[in-house]
């Protein structure tokens, strides 16, 4: 049990109140016993519960009265109405004024456990559900970009004190991390905001056509070319132009591409009067820029050029802990106002799952399943086969390294300090260092 629940138990036979404290109490939680219904005022006003079971049939109040004071002063508080054998109706009434559940008098011990225990889970996800979308909204500060990651915080904090400047960015990260959401928060926050944020996936324009797509052309400059075209830097003047896939960029265009972030001018293809623009770069890369020039793919020299601000985003494999704001989000979005929900099932291997595409894959499993559950919970049946397959794999499908990498990880994001961290793992202080060092942690 994550932590101890606080439970209160209110019924005028004080036998059965000792046998509910005593079985409840065999759980783990935490329980006020109440025999006198006139008193649960007062215990409201000294103590919070998370549960409440509440028999109907008592005096001087009854359930009904006690329900109603429960639901006043303690909203949060989930009611269980107790009903003897044929009171069934009001039972149903009593979840109609805000009991959660009812529970049919007699019962035996383990029947007791068993309920107890499928409440206080149902209980726990609902608190679940409503931190979550707390910190979701605590999340739309940074716009679209939903994390609470400590390193991924520290990224977008990184991206947001830039984001005054002129300086050129570059933006690693695997398909699907973020890398455009983050260069649309820095131009959000500049003070070119007002001006045009132009985006150029480098990858998708045929080499021949780049340099064109890039800077224009004039009539004539080549077959086809039967009129002068602005390119995307002179769309761009003033505000800020977005290159994706910076790394497939070929090496005649590299060098265009150099002369702009030095001398703010570019030439378009067929003429040789230079051009003046006033436009920021953001660059984004899902290759490692470090092996490119190590191969000779990519010049140096513009590197460092784009490298003057470099933020790195961590693959949604490598930041659990945002798993699931991340549902509650895309729910959200795609629920169109409808109060969506997830089985517990289905959010176990929504939670396990690899997620190679990263958020990308992530929204449009979520876009799916809502489109497949229409108003029901999202369940298994709902997730796409490879999904569902993985809630047998875990952390299995990863390396050893790959596992121990992540522990550590997790282990220093919840430590106070490297010490705590160290006596946690069970390592002294050095070796945490050396296998930070090894891990880039």
């Amino acid at each position: 049990m994550p932590r101890q629940g606080h439970i209160l138990i209110v019924d005028d036979e004080k036998n059965v109140l000792s046998t509910m404290g005593i079985c409840i109490d065999s759980l783990g939680f935490a329980t006020t016993l109440c025999s006198k219904p006139q008193d649960v005022l007062e215990l409201l006003k000294r103590e919070c519960f998370d549960l409440a079971f509440v028999d109907l049939k008592m005096s001087p109040m009854d359930g009904m009265e006690v329900l109603a004071e429960i639901k006043h002063h303690s909203p949060t508080t989930s009611v269980v109405m107790m009903t003897a054998h044929g009171t069934i109706d009001n039972a149903v009434e009593a979840i109609k004024k805000g009991a959660d559940f009812y529970l049919q008098k007699p019962f035996d011990y383990e029947e007791l456990k068993i309920f107890t225990q499928r409440v206080w889970d149902h209980y726990s996800l609902r608190q679940e559900v409503v931190e979550l979308r707390k910190q979701l909204a605590a999340a739309q500060g940074t716009g679209e970009f939903v994390t609470r990651n400590r390193e991924m915080l520290s990224q977008l904090d990184l991206a947001t004190r830039v984001s005054d400047s002129s300086m050129s960015v570059l933006i690693e990260g695997e398909s699907g991390t973020g890398k455009e959401l983050v260069a649309q928060l820095i131009h959000a926050k500049s003070p070119r905001a007002e001006k045009a944020f132009v985006k150029v996936n480098c990858a998708a324009i045929p080499e021949q056509l780049l340099e064109s797509e890039l800077f224009g052309h004039i009539r004539g400059a080549f077959t086809g070319a039967v009129k002068d075209r602005q390119g995307r830097f002179e769309i761009a003047d003033g505000g800020t132009v977005f290159l994706d896939e910076i790394a497939e960029i070929p090496s005649a265009t590299q060098v265009k591409l150099l002369r702009v972030l030095q001398s703010k001018e570019f030439e378009r293809v067929g003429e040789s009067t230079p051009r003046k623009v006033d436009v920021r770069i953001i660059a984004a890369t899902n290759r490692n820029l470090d092996e490119a020039l190590k191969e000779g793919t990519f010049r140096e020299d513009l590197f460092y050029r784009l490298n003057a601000v470099r933020i790195k985003l961590l693959p949604l494999r490598e930041r659990p802990e945002d798993i699931p704001i991340l549902i509650q989000h895309f729910l959200k979005k795609f629920g169109e106002g409808r109060e969506l929900a997830v089985t517990e099932g289905a959010e176990k291997v929504l939670r396990s799952y690899r997620w190679s595409g990263n958020v990308r894959e992530l929204e449009n499993v979520i876009e799916r399943a809502v489109l497949l559950a229409a108003d029901m919970p999202i369940d298994l049946v709902h997730l796409p086969e490879e999904v569902r397959k993985s809630g047998d794999k875990g952390l299995y499908s990863l390396s050893l390294e790959e596992v121990e990498r992540l522990h550590i990880k997790r282990v220093l994001q919840h430590a106070k300090d490297y010490d705590e961290a160290a006596t946690i793992l069970g390592i002294d202080r050095a070796t945490l260092w050396k296998k930070r060092k090894k891990f880039s942690l």
